[in-house]
């Protein structure tokens, strides 16, 4: 590698914001084998930059410390945008996934994150300051956090919508 290949890869490295990862579950699951039960782990990992962007990945491994990172790797590897406006959401949205429904809703500053379990991680790690978020139905962590995905792709910004309406931004 040269110097200016070097010079770039070091651009681009200050470039990316600092991802944060967090585990939303960790789970012991059973294989039954003719010898008897294999034991596994499951981990649910959310990685965020803490701006606009946010991935969920699911990691299984014989041991907890690999099932994490590879949880971590498939996170990092699902990364989506998300819209935001002054750190809270531009309008009501539902997400659905499975017998789960989210329920997200912007809210005024100072309010912070009302939310628990996986939506609020999802919804921290993805730099959201005021939200109120409701879970509905089924509360497996894994389709809870994949209906606040749902939820969040959904929503779109003010110029989104314009652009899809065939009208111009008034200034």
């Amino acid at each position: 590698m040269n110097q200016k290949d070097a010079e770039f890869n070091m651009e681009d490295q200050e470039k990316k914001p600092e991802l944060k990862e967090k585990v939303v579950q960790i789970r012991r699951v059973t294989k039954v084998v003719k010898g008897g039960k294999k034991m596994g782990f499951r981990a649910v990992v959310v990685v965020g930059d803490m701006l606009s962007s946010v991935g969920l990945g699911i990691g299984k491994a014989a041991e907890v410390a690999s099932a994490i990172r590879k949880g971590v790797e498939a996170a990092k590897k699902n990364q989506l945008e998300i819209a935001q406006v002054q750190g809270t959401l531009p309008h009501d949205v539902v997400g659905k996934f499975g017998a789960s429904h989210v329920v997200l809703r912007p809210a005024p500053a100072g309010t912070g994150v009302i939310a628990g379990g996986a939506v609020r991680t999802i919804l921290e790690l993805a730099g959201m300051k005021n939200v109120v978020a409701k879970s509905i139905g089924s509360n497996n962590a894994i389709n809870v956090a994949r209906a606040t995905l749902n939820g969040l792709t959904a929503l779109k910004s003010r110029e989104e919508v314009l652009a899809l309406r065939g009208k111009e931004i008034k200034v």
